[in-house]
């Protein structure tokens, strides 16, 4: 583990250099102990895969205080210290070619039929590591079997709700964004609606299902979400 600035503002503590479920687990911790002990001085913690950024009041605290005041934190980051995880379930219609319009493709890539790679992306349980690259993109593991090369070519838009898969990850674009992840299908949920008092959907930490749901029930839920009287199955 190494401390290392980040501009004026904030620190990064990197716990190391692979990417691992332990490793991400102690980033978690980090930022659960950082908000539970109120250090002096934090202004917000963002976990990554391997390493926690953190941002300072420097009129309150300094570098090297921060560092100091982090690192027996740091040492006591591990599992024991997180609250048990969320479970949410998710919507998401595969069968419709008009939302999962990449599922033929990927299959294809993957030596697999579509049937067989639905099954196994909605069989999994996926781990959200982080949150990022636009408001409310997890960024979550991908069973060995379904990884696959990214898109030759980006597209300039992914609607909003693609449940995706690249390289050795698995996501879901909240908003129309450039992406090259291979669209598997769609979510009528909302990643990310500035307008809720939890803009977010999904957390660091959360375990992530899918279900697969008809083109009639993703209207119908797509509908229950527009007028706000759907509540997401988390548990």
């Amino acid at each position: 583990m190494r401390f290392v600035p980040a501009g004026d503002l904030a620190l990064s503590v990197e716990f190391a250099e692979e990417i691992s479920v332990e490793v991400n687990t102690q980033v978690r911790a980090l930022e659960y102990l950082i908000q539970q002990k109120g250090v002096p001085g934090v202004v917000e913690a963002v976990p990554g895969y391997r390493s926690l950024l953190v941002y300072y009041d420097p009129s309150v605290t300094g570098y090297d205080a921060l560092c100091e005041a982090l690192r027996p934190l740091a040492a006591q980051a591990d599992a024991a210290v997180l609250p048990a995880p969320r479970h949410v379930e998710i919507p998401c219609c595969y069968d419709d070619p008009e939302l999962g319009f990449e599922l033929a493709g990927a299959a294809e890539r993957l030596k697999l039929t579509p049937d067989e790679l639905v099954h196994l992306h909605a069989a999994a349980e996926y781990l959200v590591y982080f949150i990022g690259f636009v408001p409310g993109l997890p960024y979550m593991d991908l069973p060995e079997r379904l990884t696959i090369k990214r898109l030759d070519t980006p597209r300039t838009k992914t609607p909003p709700g693609s449940v995706s898969i690249g390289g050795a990850q698995c996501c879901i674009y909240p908003v129309d964004s450039p992406g090259g992840f291979w669209v598997l299908g769609r979510t009528p949920l909302r990643l990310y609606d500035p307008d809720a008092t939890e803009p977010t959907l999904l957390r660091a930490g959360d375990r992530v299902r899918f279900r697969a749901v008809d083109r009639a029930e993703f209207d119908r839920i797509a509908t229950a979400v527009d007028a706000r009287a759907y509540t997401p199955a988390i548990k």
